[in-house]
């Protein structure tokens, strides 16, 4: 019950902010046409808004309610991950080719903010098929990676030592075991590899 009133915080938070970045969008696409500029001010209000709604799209999958019969296309998924390519330290790659459940995508995205963690200095993260499983993979010029974290990835009861900026750890065991996905992690000196 607690973890389903989460999840539809989540939603509603998410919901009513989207639609006045999305009026701040229009205003800043107004502004460009009566002025007939293209400011670096207006440029960079414009990157900051279309940055700004990728990932409260994103946070709406990641930390929305989910039921197993909704979908998410993957023109979506690839549009919010392009987003966030566009304007941040890391780079998102999607080759899966069919839409996907959004509990599960829910999970890989969770999974994402996860690899971010193991990524301070930047870098890519790929997320496509091998097989049957899906593979999603973090490469870098440096590997943070904590490995008791990573470890409770496959408890199904989370710890409650987890800080704000791990709060996806805490979501992840049970999350994924809903979904019916068992992750395997392997780590290198530049790589984190998470297959489901």
């Amino acid at each position: 019950m607690q973890a389903d009133l989460a999840n539809l915080v989540g939603s509603r938070i998410c919901h009513d902010l989207i639609s006045p970045i999305g009026a701040i969008n229009n205003g800043v696409e107004l502004l460009a046409l009566t002025d007939g500029g293209t400011g670096a001010e207006l440029a960079l209000i414009k990157q900051s808004v279309e940055s700004a709604a990728a990932r409260i799209k994103f946070f709406r999958i990641a930390y929305g309610a989910a039921t197993p019969v909704q979908t998410v296309a993957r023109s979506e998924i690839r549009a919010i991950l392009a987003a966030l390519s566009d304007t941040g330290r890391i780079s998102y790659e999607w080759t899966l080719d069919d839409d996907q459940s959004r509990q599960k995508v829910r999970c890989i995205f969770l999974l994402l903010q996860a690899l971010e963690t193991a990524l301070p200095l930047g870098g890519a993260i790929a997320v496509g098929q091998s097989g049957h499983r899906i593979v999603l993979r973090a490469s870098g010029r440096r590997i943070a990676f904590e490995q008791s974290l990573w470890d409770g990835l496959t408890m199904t009861q989370a710890e409650p030592c987890h800080t704000a900026a791990q709060v996806q750890f805490a979501l992840l065991p049970g999350l994924l075991a809903e979904a019916g996905l068992s992750p395997r992690v392997s780590r290198t000196d530049d790589h984190v590899i998470v297959q489901l």
